[in-house]
């Protein structure tokens, strides 16, 4: 499959080029410890990237079980729907239940925007509201608008074979990160579609025996301001370069050759 047919299928195109050859990758048991372990982190990068209040204190704290005052249920909300993904997430892959699809896409989504979004999992319009569109909102630019939501999301659903097909032909790092991106610009769901999505990323990357990719949230502001310029754009080469600068062995990936 050419690039500019993987290109038409995903809806933007990035310079492969500049994508790395080799990516270190371990035994599945590692990566999945090092996911556990580094879960606090992960959550609380995530909650950050939405501008939730919550500290990385209170995040372990409620992820110990105990509650935190002061602050609004709908936040504490977010943060445990976060936590509760990246563990069905992590029993998926240790399980051997992981895979690109949509089932799985829809499962994580249902944890990720429970009580939160519209609906949850489900793609747009395949639930009862069936006309409503969302749009991203990219501040002094304006706003996004991604296919509208028709009844039974037909050309969502059509978007989303084609798209993972083309994937397929990508190498799993690239893959990884490409299906956020997807999945980001195409907006499947009524709200999350960007956690969700960079939880499949992980999915796929520690699928393939490579750690993890979080954004820290220190970042937050440099994540949102690439985004707005990807959405405007079309052009992921920019965002590809600073989600592979976000993986935890950046330095060796990218010192390595390139495509």
């Amino acid at each position: 499959m050419s690039d500019m047919t993987i290109f038409d299928a995903l809806g933007f195109h990035w310079d492969r080029a500049t994508l790395p050859r080799t990516v270190p990758s371990h035994a599945m048991e590692r990566v999945c410890f090092h996911f556990h372990k580094m879960l606090p982190e992960y959550v609380w990068d995530a909650s950050m990237l939405e501008g939730n209040p919550f500290t990385f204190v209170e995040v372990q704290t409620l992820l110990d079980g105990v509650t935190i005052g002061g602050r609004k249920i709908s936040d504490q909300e977010q943060v445990l729907n976060l936590a509760d993904s990246a563990k069905r997430l992590l029993a998926m892959v240790k399980n051997g239940e992981f895979t690109l699809s949509k089932p799985v896409f829809t499962e994580l989504n249902g944890i990720i925007a429970r009580k939160e979004a519209l609906e949850w999992g489900v793609f747009r319009g395949e639930g009862q509201e069936t006309t409503y569109s969302p749009q991203v909102s990219l501040g002094e630019y304006g706003r996004y608008a991604p296919l509208p939501t028709r009844p039974g999301a037909p050309d969502l659903n059509r978007f989303f074979e084609t798209g993972v097909a083309a994937l397929q032909e990508c190498e799993p790092f690239e893959r990884a990160i490409a299906f956020f991106l997807f999945g980001a610009l195409q907006q499947f769901f009524f709200d999350g579609n960007k956690r969700t999505s960079r939880f499949m990323m992980n999915g796929v990357l520690m699928s393939h025996g490579i750690d993890a990719i979080s954004v820290p949230a220190s970042k937050a502001q440099e994540f949102n301001e690439k985004m707005v310029r990807f959405y405007l754009s079309k052009d992921a080469s920019e965002m590809m370069g600073f989600i592979t600068a976000c993986h935890p062995a950046a330095e060796v990936i990218l010192s390595s050759p390139k495509k």
